[in-house]
């Protein structure tokens, strides 16, 4: 029987993320006693994720992002499951999971698919487009496929009132060179252009103004879905601890004595077997 070199085996989980050994603990290099009590939470996720710490400008740039995304409400599907999951006695880990698992692609995944379409401009940029051509373009592609444009537009909000500080803080950051802005001019012009010959505008939402600031700063697409997920476990977390203290058991969906409306056959009896 072969053995295994053992640097095939200490190599099969190689990580450049954390540093364990007896006795040592370290974060990309830094010593975890150096890291407490000289760096923020935030930028604790910029240098696992990044590989280094952020600039001050940057750290306050990245916060406003995850701050402003916490929480929309147990109306939010996320928060809802999190909350009838922990009427049921399972842990809060459990009930922070139960919601969390339900931001995929129609729910929570829009951040991820603007910056994906921010990029797409971007580099249509880069090869000599016009910024407001390969926007319009990309929004026509949109409409052809029957597709929305994500980030922009809220069934809730006439204007979510995330956007507007969010994007003053783009706006100082790009101003200060924290930032070039690039992503921030993008995302105004698709802004503009469909609002354009609407009686109501279509400001960008909480999507559209974290998947400018993420971009601005350098993440990919899916981690900044990844950044959302964070950002909203807050909000999970809250809600699910809330509810559990109210010690109500088994919460569906409808209060009593309420029940789903139903669509199917009418009552019958089953036919005598032959």
């Amino acid at each position: 029987m072969s053995s295994v070199p053992e640097d095939q085996v200490t190599g099969w989980w190689a990580t450049a993320v954390s540093d364990i050994a007896p006795d040592v603990i370290r974060m990309r290099g830094y010593p975890i006693e150096q890291l407490i009590g000289n760096v923020a939470f935030t930028d604790m996720i910029w240098l696992l994720t990044r590989g280094d710490l952020p600039s001050r400008a940057q750290s306050e740039l990245f916060e406003a992002a995850l701050v402003a995304a916490v929480d929309h409400g147990p109306q939010a599907p996320s928060i809802a499951a999190a909350r009838m999951a922990a009427t049921c006695g399972v842990g809060l880990n459990s009930a922070v999971a139960t919601g969390v698992g339900l931001l995929g692609d129609v729910h929570g995944g829009a951040g991820q698919q603007c910056m994906e379409i921010l990029e797409d401009v971007r580099r249509r940029t880069e090869e000599g487009a016009a910024a407001t051509d390969a926007v319009a373009d990309v929004l026509a592609g949109l409409r052809r496929d029957g597709r929305y444009m994500p980030g922009f537009g809220h069934r809730f909000h006439r204007r979510d009132p995330r956007r507007d500080p969010l994007m003053a803080a783009v706006e100082q950051a790009a101003a200060a060179g924290t930032v070039d802005g690039t992503f921030l001019d993008i995302g105004l012009e698709i802004e503009r252009r469909l609002s354009e010959g609407r009686e109501r505008a279509v400001p960008m939402n909480i999507d559209g103004a974290t998947a400018i600031i993420y971009s601005e700063l350098g993440f990919p697409p899916e981690l900044g879905r990844g950044l959302f997920v964070l950002s909203r476990s807050v909000g999970v977390l809250a809600h699910a601890w809330e509810e559990k203290q109210g010690g109500r058991r088994i919460k569906g969906p409808l209060p009593p004595p309420l029940l789903a409306a139903y669509t199917g056959a009418p009552a019958r009896d089953l036919p005598d077997a032959r």
